[in-house]
């Protein structure tokens, strides 16, 4: 097979639960809040969670293999990651012959490390790792650069296996999901933002990118019926001291179990069990937790953790299908690839 670009090479070029809430908890060390700080709360006593937040951060999903065996970061590790993030935003131009489209200086991946100075953002298992793929999980691998052959659906984010038609297309280019929104939420490329919206009996979720929203009720309703699947799942939340945890099953079959950059999809969703845990910590920091189980998928649930920021300006339209000309351009090359392939040319 000729590889294709993807999408989001183009847009750089042209332009029954195993865990419940409560034990969960007990595999996450309880957060502290700053200190001198008071937990802002609601009418209702509950704290105040409500705003715009910002989930970038330079530290790495898993814990680099030269930082085996240490879990924090001294102060040069630190200022080194530092200094490559802001390296990596300078507006460069491209070698000669390259038709210049966006480099890394129009990312917004930040340029801070988490507020614990983790080596990772995985918390457990302790070496900071993804648990080993249990015997026959589904990796499907994908790429930026290039098509990967592999079957249907395709669950994750970005890239592709050809230009047959839209379902050849990873779910971020048909503007399906965002390829940070989750759930759960991780750090991305840019668009790293959310918005919590919060009552006495729900609390919504807002995301930047693609605009997709949560809505989690509080009030004690059960989760949908096993028949009903949603591409963000089903989620239902309640508060334990001043942490609210959300529980979300009910994911679709055409989702990954985890997508850790959005481009590699391992397992499928429709079996995950999620459980999330939002804190507020001090006056601009939410810590976010995020604990997945998937049996098939992996030998053990893993957790994460990301120091949210509250975010320094308000959410935009993320304008996805309009204008949004990847998935023509993508069908229509594969189109004219094939003719001349009947004609008798070769690319």
């Amino acid at each position: 097979m000729t590889s294709r670009p993807s999408f989001a090479s183009l847009c750089l070029v042209a332009a029954a639960l195993l865990f419940a809430p409560h034990a969960v908890a007990e595999a996450v060390a309880q957060p502290e809040a700053a200190d001198g700080w008071t937990v802002p709360r609601l009418a209702d006593g509950r704290p105040d969670l409500t705003g715009v937040w910002d989930f970038r951060s330079i530290t790495p999903l898993e814990r680099p293999e030269e930082l085996a065996g240490r879990a924090e970061l001294t102060e040069e590790d630190e200022a080194a990651l530092v200094e490559r993030a802001l390296d990596r935003q300078i507006d460069r131009r491209p070698p000669p012959g390259q038709v210049g489209g966006y480099n890394q200086f129009w990312m917004d991946r930040g340029v801070q490390v988490n507020e614990n100075r983790r080596t990772s953002l995985i918390v457990d298992p302790p070496d900071g790792r993804l648990p080993p793929l249990a015997p026959g999980a589904i990796h499907q691998p994908g790429s930026l650069l290039e098509d990967i052959p592999g079957e249907r659906p395709v669950r994750y984010r970005a890239g592709g296996i050809g230009a047959d038609g839209p379902e050849d297309r990873g779910i971020a280019e048909r503007c399906l999901l965002g390829f940070n929104v989750g759930p759960p939420m991780r750090p991305g490329g840019y668009n790293n933002n959310m918005q919590l919206f919060q009552t006495a009996d729900q609390v919504t979720i807002l995301h930047e990118m693609v605009h997709d929203v949560r809505v989690i009720p509080l009030d004690g309703r059960p989760q949908l019926p096993d028949h009903m699947r949603q591409w963000l799942g089903s989620s239902r939340g309640l508060w334990e001291g001043d942490t609210l945890v959300v529980e979300t099953t009910n994911f679709t079959d055409k989702t990954p179990a985890y997508d850790p950059n959005g481009t590699t999809g391992y397992g499928i969703g429709a079996n995950m069990h999620l459980v999330e845990r939002f804190t507020r910590t001090a006056e601009d920091i939410l810590l976010y937790e995020y604990t997945l189980t998937e049996p098939a998928t992996f030998t053990r649930p893993f957790t994460v953790a990301i120091h949210m920021r509250r975010g320094e300006a308000p959410l935009f339209e993320y304008a996805c299908h309009e204008g949004n000309y990847g998935m023509v351009d993508i069908l229509a090359g594969g189109r004219h690839q094939e003719r001349e392939a009947q004609a008798g040319g070769s690319r």
